[in-house]
């Protein structure tokens, strides 16, 4: 069951969730989800060098840099930012947030800019801090001019059994506070996938 206002804004009050800065309590705290605002910092998919983004660990040479296809770029509150068609862009909340071990989130993009074709899907884990990571696509066939600081997405929050603290098993992505390039190479099943690839071609 998804909390409602009146729930949210007990357990902001109480700072067992905590959300830095909420700029407009009255309207970022909706009946049964937050609006997060669009953050400063970017990761830009670029053409790269290389002809194509090698997401295994199989590979007769070095692997590709996954750093070729992304440019970091900043913008201040109130600048705008251009998603161009199909574009991929790594973006972050304006807010930090922390989760108590008890409540999980589920994230979408507000449906006024649903409608323009941009496009999010992601979870914050239990016991979640850091600012929201956003993996921000255009579906659409047009450029999406957008503000920084204005609010793109929301949140629904809802609450599970006592889990075990967040920071008790290792994770790729902890504390982040500006937008991270992907760290699938630490995935443990493609090492063991490599390993058997190397065997089954003698390298």
């Amino acid at each position: 069951m998804y909390l409602t206002k009146d729930r949210l804004l007990e357990e902001i009050s109480n700072q067992h969730l905590i959300i830095r800065p909420l700029i407009d309590k009255d309207s970022q705290v909706n009946e049964i989800s937050i609006d997060f605002r669009l953050g400063c910092d970017f990761l830009v998919s670029i053409q790269g060098r290389d002809s194509f983004i090698d997401a295994s660990l199989n590979s007769y040479s070095e692997g590709n840099s996954i750093e070729h296809f992304f440019q970091e770029t900043r913008r201040k509150i109130g600048e705008t930012f251009l998603l161009h068609p199909g574009q991929t862009v790594l973006g972050s909340s304006l807010e930090y947030v922390k989760l108590p071990n008890n409540i999980f989130a589920v994230l979408n993009m507000r449906s006024s800019y649903s409608r323009l074709g941009l496009s999010i899907s992601s979870t914050l884990q239990p016991g979640y801090c850091g600012c929201i990571s956003l993996e921000l696509i255009n579906t659409s066939k047009n450029a999406i001019k957008l503000t920084t600081g204005a609010c793109l997405f929301q949140a629904r929050f809802a609450l599970i059994q006592n889990q075990q603290p967040y920071f008790s098993r290792k994770r790729k992505y902890m504390c982040q506070v500006r937008p991270q390039l992907t760290q699938f190479s630490e995935d443990n099943d493609l090492k063991i996938l490599n390993d058997i690839w190397k065997r089954d071609n003698k390298i």
